[in-house]
């Protein structure tokens, strides 16, 4: 190889390394920039109606956020110190549920988990006998946890100044199209807004109504832990088509762990609930979002996921109705409404009457 050649291929190789980086940093950006807006909506929608009412924009974001935190605390005190404990309880009695459902397993099929049931012991006795090794995670967890603090604090204060003067920002979005393009592009984000905001309201109602549902018949059934499983599927529910399947794994292991029986009612109970998310509650709450097929967002969930990593999976809906919005609005819309044009008009015969 000759000094050119190589120093094209050092060159090449130094190019693409200098884009990929580039190309992870805008991913970065635009994910922020995406929450940012996210967050944005349901301020400049209480904006908007302090507006109509003669008071200031500020004034209704503001109390939009107060009351935000005020549910979010409420919530908190009312079922995190349980959630926590019950948490816990489950936690240290994971080696002897998993031993419990082993038996019923091995009765069964004539296999054994007891290496899976050994390897959970040992590793949660470890760390209760040796608690220095803590030191290394919660100090990794501790920087991660002040990261997401202040990305979350910078997040929250540009949503409040876009929804007290949003129309600035809007504008000065469509500036940067010819004029011809202009009404489309607030076209599209105003179809964006009336998706997202339905999608936040419907997640709200969703989580609020399957949790309370799943408590309800765990306690019926006498599941142990009931509350902490219901809002750990109350918060899986972001996570569309698996967010069901993945939540029902914990409580249905920790019934099979007393008996065959315990863990097919708790399986009826997940299966009756999400038969009446799905039927009833999505349908009616879900009305003023993108209407996708479900294969659609599994491999889109698949893409963000890859993509932008946990926080992709959970705003997935958002960037997909983005992406499907987008698409039937500059392309397929155009090409139904060019192709209506270029149809050769109908001709309608009459006979006439002597």
């Amino acid at each position: 190889m000759t000094p050119t050649v190589v120093y094209k291929t050092v060159g090449l190789a130094a190019a693409l390394a200098v884009a990929a980086l580039v190309a992870r940093q805008l991913l970065t950006l635009v994910l922020v920039v995406l929450l940012v807006i996210i967050v944005a909506l349901p301020l400049s929608a209480a904006a908007s109606a302090a507006e109509r009412r003669g008071l200031p924009r500020a004034l209704g974001a503001s109390a939009a956020l107060v009351a935000a935190f005020a549910v979010l605390v409420g919530l908190g005190f009312a079922v995190l110190p349980e959630f926590v404990t019950q948490v816990k309880q489950f936690a240290q009695r994971l080696p002897v549920i998993v031993a419990g459902a082993d038996r019923y397993v091995h009765a069964l099929t004539g296999r054994s988990t007891r290496n899976l049931a050994s390897q959970l012991d040992g590793f949660i006795e470890g760390y209760v006998h040796h608690p220095a090794r803590l030191a290394g995670p919660l100090e990794h967890i501790g920087l991660t946890v002040a990261e997401i603090g202040f990305v979350l604090l910078v997040i929250i204060v540009a949503a409040f100044l876009i929804a007290i003067n949003p129309t600035v920002l809007v504008d000065s979005c469509l500036r940067l199209l010819p004029p011809v393009r202009r009404p489309v592009a607030r076209d599209v984000m105003a179809r964006i807004r009336l998706a997202w905001l339905g999608w936040m309201a419907a997640v709200g109602i969703d989580m609020l109504v399957l949790g309370g549902l799943l408590f309800a018949g765990l306690e019926i059934v006498g599941l142990n832990f009931a509350i902490g499983f219901a809002v750990f599927s109350a918060f899986m529910t972001v996570i569309p088509n698996y967010g069901s399947v993945i939540s029902a794994i914990p409580p249905i292991i920790a019934g099979l762990a007393v008996s065959p029986g315990k863990a097919v009612l708790v399986l009826i109970v997940y299966l009756v609930v999400n038969q009446i998310e799905g039927n009833l509650i999505l349908p009616l709450i879900m009305a003023r979002t993108v209407d996708m097929h479900p294969g659609v967002v599994a491999i889109g969930l698949l893409v963000m996921a890859a993509l932008f990593g946990l926080i992709g999976v959970l705003i997935a809906i958002p960037l997909l109705s983005l992406a499907v919005i987008t698409v039937e609005a500059l392309w397929i819309e155009p090409q139904e409404a060019r192709a209506d044009r270029e149809r050769p008009p109908t001709v309608t015969a009459t006979s006439g009457s002597g």
